[in-house]
């Protein structure tokens, strides 16, 4: 679990890309502001910053502010019930976003997974995200993205987000704080 002070901090080094971004928040939207470091406990490696707008039946809008080299670890959104999954779109606001998804092999990838964890990284077919870029990815897709060297703003609107029933390959995540 991470301690106040690394959320705090995080929080406050996450507005500043906002803003870089020219997005601005409520400060209600400043103080909710997700830190998550997927129970891993390396942040600076292994996780995101996530204001979320809102999250209906329907619809969400989310922000995800990732740190330079940031990465979002590899996962999917399966069917739940009768829904087919979460579909997305990543919409890249301020930085370089590289995003992995299932296809061809990229050759020479920009991203390189975290220290320990590139088993846990399976796909490698690469999207580059620039300001103003955006790709859709279609539910039950297994990808994972990671920040450029200044880290990244992306704006992401999809179906409901149920984060707590992603499935991630590495086996060690706990998307939801205990």
């Amino acid at each position: 679990m991470l301690k106040n002070q690394v959320v705090l901090d995080a929080r406050k080094r996450a507005i500043s890309f906002l803003e870089k971004a020219h997005i601005v928040l409520t400060e209600k939207e400043k103080d909710e502001m997700e830190v998550a470091d997927f129970g891993l406990n390396e942040l600076e490696q292994t996780g995101l910053q996530l204001v979320v707008y809102c999250n209906t039946e329907r619809c969400c809008a989310k922000e995800i502010i990732l740190f330079p080299k940031q990465t979002c670890p590899e996962h999917r959104h399966p069917a739940i019930e009768v829904e087919a999954g979460k579909e997305e779109t990543f919409r890249c606001r301020w930085g370089t976003v590289y995003l992995y998804v299932e296809g061809e092999r990229t050759a020479q990838p920009k991203a390189t997974p975290p220290v320990g964890r590139k088993s846990f990284y399976t796909v490698w077919h690469e999207i580059i995200l620039n300001p103003g870029e955006q790709y859709t990815l279609f539910p039950n897709t297994l990808h994972w993205f990671q920040a450029g060297q200044e880290g990244a703003v992306i704006s992401e609107f999809s179906t409901k987000s149920r984060d707590e029933l992603d499935v991630f390959t590495d086996p060690y995540i706990k998307r939801v704080a205990e």
